[in-house]
């Protein structure tokens, strides 16, 4: 078997493992064996075992698995998009435009609960957002055309939003800015199970798209011009790619917050343990690095009581990726 296929089925496997993990650690402890019986129906030696498994830790469980491969994804986009190995939703602003549409809309609640329900209008908000952002992005990298410029450009985005976000906090209610700065700490714990759909629908099938694209963004590494003269309209492929990551990038940001470095350390994981460019073989890598990279920092915010932000778990992990990456400059992505 190609080595490829074999890192494919340890990930798996791998993820596999972290998400039974994840059922079992937390406040009360459940052997792995009653955690697989609880959710095969089978007999527990506690029911209340039963409860905590299927109502409250698999809900979380199945975000951080999604919202893992979904943001990893939305990476490997954007560093696709814009050939550049520390491009991602965070990096380049797309994390906080999503931040600032879910802001006006848990900040202006009652403007908004008259006409929409509650998951609706954030969910529609964040991807708004997402994709505000992104198409400045865009237009910033067909005038600019430099990288380094791009990223600063980036984050002077971000750094506006983040200003917006401020003034409707000083004009929010107490309650309203509560929720707001619990949401922005980040947690795969927010989203129930009737919540669930809102978050799963948009994310599996813009996934299901992404995998669509393995071929033209192979042809967009190698540069616009070759990918042109390949039969890949660049331009469609570019509002396509726009389309998919604001909707990965926002979805996730609606239900769970802003989380940092996953989407941006994720792809260079995944590159690293296959040693190819090739989208067919390294989107499925990357989602399921995601996905496992999502369920490990669940894991260690149950083991530490929940009372660890998720973005500190994000970014102890992330960070050093990163550095690697500056590190190493292109090394990686020629593998």
């Amino acid at each position: 078997m190609h080595w490829n296929g074999i890192t494919l089925i340890a990930l798996i496997a791998f993820t596999a493992l972290l998400f039974l993990l994840d059922l079992a650690v937390g406040s009360v402890s459940i052997p792995l064996g009653e955690v697989w019986s609880a959710l095969s129906g089978g007999r527990v030696s506690d029911e209340a075992w039963r409860s905590i498994v299927r109502e409250v830790r698999l809900p979380e469980a199945i975000t951080a698995l999604v919202a893992g491969g979904a943001l990893a994804a939305s990476g490997l986009l954007m560093q696709t998009l814009f050939r550049n190995p520390l491009a991602g939703p965070s990096v380049l602003g797309i994390t906080s435009g999503s931040g600032l549409g879910v802001a006006v809309v848990m900040l202006a609640a009652p403007v908004w609960s008259s006409f929409l329900p509650a998951e609706a209008a954030i969910t529609l908000a964040a991807f708004g957002g997402a994709v505000v952002l992104l198409l400045l992005i865009l237009l910033a990298d067909r005038r600019i055309g430099d990288g380094i410029t791009l990223l600063i450009v980036g984050m002077m985005a971000g750094y506006l939003c983040s200003a917006l976000v401020s003034v409707l906090q000083v004009a929010s209610a107490a309650s309203a800015l509560k929720g707001y700065v619990m949401w922005g700490m980040g947690s795969f714990g927010q989203v129930t199970s009737a919540r669930l759909p809102w978050l799963m629908v948009p994310c599996l099938l813009a996934l299901v798209a992404a995998f669509a694209l393995a071929k033209p963004l192979d042809a967009l590494l190698l540069g616009d011009a070759y990918a042109t003269s390949l039969g890949v309209s660049v331009h469609r492929m570019r509002r396509i790619t726009i389309a998919v990551t604001a909707v990965l990038a926002g979805t996730v940001t609606a239900f769970c917050g802003p989380i940092a470095f996953l989407g941006l350390a994720t792809p260079h994981v995944a590159r690293a343990l296959l040693r190819t460019s090739e989208h067919l073989r390294l989107v499925p890598a990357t989602i399921l690095t995601g996905a496992a990279l999502g369920l490990l920092c669940d894991v260690v915010v149950r083991w530490s009581g929940s009372g660890l932000p998720l973005n500190a778990v994000t970014s102890l992990l992330g960070v050093p990726v990163v550095l690697a990456v500056l590190w190493k400059g292109k090394r990686w992505a020629r593998a």
